[in-house]
């Protein structure tokens, strides 16, 4: 199928066809989309694997979306004059780290994909990335948010672009612990996500005076949270502090609304909340959140004119921050693979991304760390009042801008093996 995108967005011409892609642990798709012209130092289209959630807890705040977000991110380095030829392929890792190692590494060894992009679920996303650097090929880590991807499991071919656990805690702990919130009780999400979220809660508590006085782990994608949140309610913890993501998140909160927990001078406090969580509670609901995220689609300008690009192609939905974390990481790989003259040696391509500074419409101007992290502001976000929200997606009022320098975590304390000292 040919569509023409050069209406209304200044695009060239766009392939896009449809294949089925089968790995032996699991089913998936393919999406191939090319221009028309290949670089001329390139014998074969350089090829990106969207390896996603799209069937399970992740699907709305990665899935079709994060697809999208990565054809329009070759669609714009086209429109700026470069000429490359690009096949995007997505498959479903099912939130399994053994699934998602077949489908990595038949990807490489027979689809020849060049890089990785997305991974959501970090369990996912730490067994990739080691693929990934066995073959010396590129991994965008746009999804998950293990702040270890940057630390002991720190990769020469890997980027960890949108956010990390040790920024989430930082952001969100440290308000709600400065505004009284003294006592916490964690209901965590049992995997690799979830204990490093928890640890790095634990010493923001800490470090500002407060105390994690008890806490619980959940299997991943639990439908019944009743049990935990009577455990977190017996604490009489001042906060209870919700470690897990997705549709864990959206049934632990409404389960606690039901539950009476708020209304019973409990804090529910959302470590990890997405839009199109928000947007599944509804503000009834989910009003006087407050949380920490890198991106919001009202935020500016660019991020309404691209929002409004987006929506159209991922069924009116808006765009989460990992969508835009897959987008703009996608199109600074694009333009360093084109710095570096097309290499397909992906620790030199990453090298050359961590030269280069950053520079897109959704996250600004930043720069890529030594260790592999990308360096933005982060944002405290709370959800609004249904009388404040005044048009379609209008969930948030910032609370605060937090500068790079104060939310990542220092260079220094993630024990990563890439960091000279």
């Amino acid at each position: 199928m040919r569509t023409d995108n050069s209406k209304g967005r200044g695009l060239i011409g766009y392939t896009c066809d449809r294949r089925s892609f089968l790995s032996a642990a699991a089913s998936a798709f393919a999406l191939t989309a090319a221009t028309p012209i290949a670089w001329a130092q390139a014998a074969k289209p350089l090829k990106i694997g969207v390896l996603t959630d799209i069937s399970s807890l992740y699907a709305d705040v990665t899935g079709k979306g994060s697809v999208v977000a990565t054809q329009m991110a070759a669609e714009d380095f086209s429109a700026s004059g470069k000429s490359l030829k690009v096949e995007i392929l997505s498959a479903d890792h099912q939130n399994k780290a053994d699934v998602a190692a077949s489908i990595a590494r038949k990807w490489i060894d027979q689809e020849g994909v060049d890089v990785i992009v997305d991974v959501p679920n970090s369990a996912v996303a730490l067994a990739v990335g080691n693929i990934v650097r066995e073959k010396n090929k590129v991994m965008l880590a746009s999804g998950p948010s293990s702040s270890d991807l940057t630390g002991k499991a720190c990769s020469p071919n890997t980027i960890h672009w949108t956010y990390d656990t040790y920024a989430l805690a930082t952001g969100a702990a440290t308000a709600v612990v400065q505004s009284g919130g003294k006592t916490w009780f964690t209901l965590t999400a049992d995997y690799a996500f979830g204990h490093a979220m928890e640890q790095d809660v634990k010493n923001v508590v800490a470090r500002n005076g407060g105390k994690v006085i008890g806490g619980v782990r959940a299997p991943l994608n639990t439908q019944d949270f009743s049990s935990f949140l009577l455990q977190a309610q017996s604490s009489q913890a001042e906060v209870i502090g919700l470690i897990n993501a997705g549709g864990d998140t959206i049934n632990s909160i409404k389960q606690a609304v039901e539950f009476g927990i708020t209304s019973g001078g409990q804090r529910l406090v959302a470590t990890v909340l997405y839009i199109t969580d928000v947007h599944s509670l509804g503000l009834e609901v989910a009003q006087g959140l407050q949380f920490t995220e890198a991106f919001y689609w009202d935020l500016n300008d660019d991020t309404r004119a691209w929002t409004k690009r987006f929506a159209p192609r991922n069924d009116g939905r808006y765009p989460s921050a990992l969508h835009a974390g897959a987008y703009a990481s996608v199109l600074h790989y694009l333009r360093a693979v084109d710095a570096a003259g097309g290499s397909a040696d992906g620790a030199a391509v990453v090298a050359k991304m961590k030269e280069l500074p950053t520079d897109d419409p959704l996250f600004g101007k930043g720069s890529i760390r030594v260790d592999g992290r990308k360096i933005h502001p982060m944002y405290l976000f709370q959800v609004k009042t249904p009388a404040e929200s005044k048009y379609p997606w209008d969930y948030y009022n910032v609370v605060k801008t937090i500068p790079a320098e104060q939310v990542w975590r220092p260079l220094n304390e993630g024990g990563c093996s890439l960091v000279k000292l």
